[in-house]
C-alpha cells in the first residue's frame, strides 16, 4: 500500500456476511488504517431483519428482489441495521485495535432518498438522492472508519429502506473514490468452463448485462453487479467482488494484486 496514504476505499458487506469473516479479515482492516487508508464500510443485514421480523410475528414478503417496507417493517429494519448489526461491526473492527465509528444513513442525512419508482408495490424502499460526504470525510479525517447502515432520509424526516448494494454504490459515487470493494462469500463472478466453475479476473460493464441476459449471473449477485455498475462514474474507474474469507483480501486488492472480479468501464485497447 506504498503511497496511498490519505487514500479512501469504500467496502459493501453484508451483515450475515460480515459477521462470519474471520479475525484475520480485521486485522488486515486494522493494518490498512494504520497504513493511512482510509476504509469507508457499509453494509446490509437482510437475514437478520427477515428472522426479527419472524421472531415479532411480522409478514414480510420481496417483489423484484425488494423487501416490502412497511412503517412497521420499516421499524425493525432500522432498529437492526442501525442498532444491533451496525455495533457487532464496530465492535469487532475495535476488536482488532482498528477505529470506527457506527452511523446511520438518517444521521446529518448523511443518505438522502426518495421513493423508488415501483412504491405502491414495494412500499417506503428509497432510491439515493444525494449523500453528504462531507460527514464521511469528516469521520475518516478524525482517523475513524464509517460504518455506515442503510437507511435513508427524505426532507420531511421520512425514512426509506436502502438496499445495502445501493447505497454503497451511490456513496461510492459521491465520495469520488478509485474503487469500491464488494466483499462476499463467493471469490468474484464466475463462468462455467470445460464443466468447471472459474473466476472471470476482468469484465466490462457491457460484459454484465450481456451475462445477466444470458443467466450466468443470477440470484443475489444480480443487485451486487448492478449496484457495482451504478457506481462506475465520476472518478469510480473499478468495482472489485471478492471473497472475504482469502487471507489478507483487502490488502492485496489495494496492492493491486490480480484477485476477485473486476468490473470496469470498458476494455481498455
Amino acid at each position: 500500500m506504498t503511497g496511498q496514504t490519505g487514500q479512501t476505499f469504500v467496502m459493501k458487506c453484508g451483515g450475515s456476511t460480515l459477521a462470519a469473516l474471520p479475525d484475520s479479515f480485521f486485522a488486515d482492516l486494522q493494518q490498512i488504517q494504520e497504513s493511512g487508508v482510509q476504509p469507508v464500510i457499509v453494509h446490509g443485514g437482510g437475514p437478520a431483519i427477515s428472522d426479527n421480523l419472524a421472531k415479532l410475528g411480522i409478514e414480510t414478503e420481496f417483489v423484484g428482489g425488494l423487501r416490502k417496507t412497511t412503517e412497521e417493517v420499516l421499524d425493525v429494519v432500522e432498529m437492526v441495521l442501525s442498532g444491533s448489526i451496525n455495533k457487532q461491526i464496530v465492535r469487532r473492527i475495535q476488536g482488532s485495535r482498528a477505529k470506527a465509528i457506527g452511523i446511520s444513513g438518517v444521521d446529518g442525512g448523511l443518505i438522502q432518498a426518495k421513493p423508488v419508482a415501483n412504491s405502491a408495490e414495494v412500499g417506503l424502499v428509497g432510491d439515493v438522492t444525494y449523500v453528504e460526504a462531507t460527514i464521511v470525510r469528516a469521520i475518516t479525517n478524525l482517523g475513524y472508519m464509517p460504518v455506515i447502515a442503510p437507511v435513508g432520509v427524505d426532507a420531511t424526516g421520512q425514512r426509506y429502506n436502502i438496499n445495502a448494494d445501493t447505497a454503497a454504490g451511490a456513496v461510492a459515487s459521491h465520495l469520488g473514490v478509485p474503487r469500491m470493494i464488494v466483499v462476499t462469500d463467493v471469490p468474484g463472478i464466475m463462468r462455467t468452463v470445460d464443466g468447471e466453475k472459474v473466476v472471470l479476473p476482468q469484465v466490462t460493464i457491457e460484459d454484465t448485462q450481456h451475462m445477466i441476459e444470458t443467466g450466468e449471473i443470477y440470484g443475489g449477485m444480480i443487485p451486487k453487479v448492478k449496484a457495482a455498475v451504478a457506481c462506475i462514474q465520476g472518478d469510480v474507474q473499478e468495482v472489485i467482488i471478492v471473497d472475504g474469507s482469502e487471507p489478507g483480501i483487502l490488502s492485496r486488492v489495494l496492492n493491486g494484486d490480480a484477485v476477485g472480479t473486476r468490473i470496469v468501464r470498458q476494455t481498455v485497447l
